[in-house]
């Protein structure tokens, strides 16, 4: 099963697919304008603004469960992973990654906006399968998306960020004498234990609603993110002097100029691109579902929101992981070497003796721990428990959400929702328990089967959100508060909003 996981991990993440996100990026970003530059004041404004109302959440609610999505072990874990496989060099793929992805996730979130509709509980759902089945027409196409997301938000994805949350908790806790752990049986079965212990906590929040889980992600996710990022500023300034070699690495390193990286370029280009994908989710398709749910007068504010996410979630969350490592050398990088058919993993550089790629955040832990010993391994355990926690909740309202789009105007089967959290919540203690290669891989189909559609789906549906964003900048200039009237733009189908004027 295992061989089999990967082969088609690697049939889906093929050079196809990391051209495919690049090649995206880079038209959006030239098809808004570079907006993500122009509107970057206009980003900051809206993120702050806007009101909540019965049927939606305020903007930065919206903001909150969509970085509670991307901010999970990809911005920890997922940073390491990149740097094991690609070298300092991976980071500046990231950057580029997180630069462009903010024009995709704009053009996605503002497509998630137009083609919004009341559930049947009145409140707002939208995402993918919403404009996929409203702008393109293609009903099949849009229950094949709803159906890959349950999936893959629902069961695939969520042990990725429990097994994360198991393997630093007993890293922490069988430290030592390992009293604890030991009195529990062991490290597999103190994991099991942690897995249970979330899904408790999980089980409390999903079966509050929306609701409850955007008040929970606007508590939690600004200051989680902010401790982060002041821990690794800590770091940086304890380690000053090796800052500019930090950054004369990922730079000769990014194109292949470093004397020992510059041979896995091609490595560096890939990993930096997947794992930038998977922690920035621009293009995935998830955003789009908390973009939808936020109360505003135009599509298109969302859309600058939710660019704004990116920049934050990859510029600061992911470059903070980055330095941390970079900085105190607390990383393992390889060259990967097919034999006979498998593959090898060949040490190009070793600063934390005996750790793999999939084991990423002890790297974090060990960079933490090199400069502020004691403190290290409890903090990042405590920072990557918030982390995939929240991610796990956001994952949960993106699987609700499709399932609420597969039930039509029904109101969506109480046996059906009760199985999906069953599901979830099953699956977090499934994977906190389970090997972390085989839980990455799991998550990395999942994320790359959700990519494939809706990439080459919002490369199609562009138009809608491109003239939204021209029909904004326009009541901009003349000073309104813009307000959103399909008909006088041009969009068709936006039922929600010919409704609403």
């Amino acid at each position: 099963m295992e061989a089999f996981l990967n082969w088609l991990n690697s049939i889906i993440w093929s050079n196809a697919l990391i051209a495919l996100c690049l090649g995206a990026g880079l038209w959006f970003t030239f098809r808004t304008r570079a907006m993500q530059l122009r509107g970057f004041a206009e980003m900051c404004r809206l993120t702050v603004t806007g009101q909540k109302s019965e049927a939606g959440v305020s903007s930065f609610q919206a903001l909150a469960i969509s970085m509670a999505g991307r901010m999970g072990i990809g911005n920890i874990a997922g940073v390491a992973t990149a740097i094991a496989y690609g070298g300092p060099g991976a980071v500046f793929w990231m950057w580029v990654m997180g630069f462009l992805g903010a024009s995709t996730s704009y053009i996605e979130c503002t497509l998630a906006q137009i083609y919004k509709e009341k559930d049947a509980e009145g409140r707002y759902r939208g995402g993918p399968a919403y404009y996929i089945e409203k702008a393109m027409g293609l009903k099949w196409y849009a229950v094949v998306f709803a159906v890959a997301t349950v999936v893959a938000t629902g069961l695939l994805l969520p042990g990725v960020q429990a097994n994360a949350i198991a393997d630093s908790a007993s890293g922490v806790l069988c430290s030592g004498d390992g009293a604890l752990c030991g009195s529990l049986g062991g490290a597999g079965m103190l994991k099991l234990w942690i897995g249970l212990a979330v899904a408790v906590l999980l089980g409390l929040i999903i079966f509050g609603g929306i609701k409850r889980i955007a008040a929970f992600a606007e508590l939690v996710v600004p200051f989680m993110a902010l401790a982060f990022i002041l821990m690794a500023i800590t770091v940086m300034a304890l380690n000053l002097d090796k800052v500019p070699a930090m950054f004369a690495d990922i730079f000769t390193s990014a194109f292949g100029a470093h004397a020992a990286f510059g041979a896995i370029l091609g490595q560096a280009i890939a990993w930096g691109v997947k794992r930038g994908v998977y922690a920035n989710e621009a293009g995935q398709g998830t955003g789009p579902h908390a973009a939808a749910a936020a109360e505003v007068s135009h599509p298109a504010k969302q859309g600058y929101v939710q660019a704004f996410a990116i920049y934050f979630d990859t510029m600061l969350v992911c470059t903070s992981t980055a330095f941390l490592l970079l900085s105190t050398g607390m990383y393992n990088t390889f060259r990967v070497i097919k034999e006979a058919g498998a593959e090898k993993l060949e040490a190009v550089f070793t600063g934390v003796p005996g750790v793999l790629p999939s084991e990423g955040a002890q790297f974090t832990q060990a960079a933490v721990e090199s400069v502020l010993p004691g403190w290290g391994a409890g903090f990042v355990a405590l920072a990557l428990f918030f982390f995939a926690f929240t991610t796990i909740m956001a994952y949960y309202y993106m699987a609700e959400t499709n399932l609420t789009y597969l039930a039509g105007v029904r109101k969506t089967h109480p046996l059906a929702t009760f199985l999906l959290r069953i599901g979830i919540i099953g699956m977090v203690v499934f994977g906190a328990y389970h090997n972390a290669a085989t839980a990455w891989t799991l998550g990395d189909i999942g994320v790359g089967v959700m990519a494939w559609l809706n990439i080459i789906a919002i490369l199609i549906l562009q138009k809608p959100a491109l003239l939204a964003l021209r029909d904004y900048e326009r009541q901009k200039k003349l000073g309104l508060d813009p307000v959103f009237d399909p008909d006088a733009v041009g969009v068709r189908n936006a039922d929600f909003w010919k409704s609403r004027t």
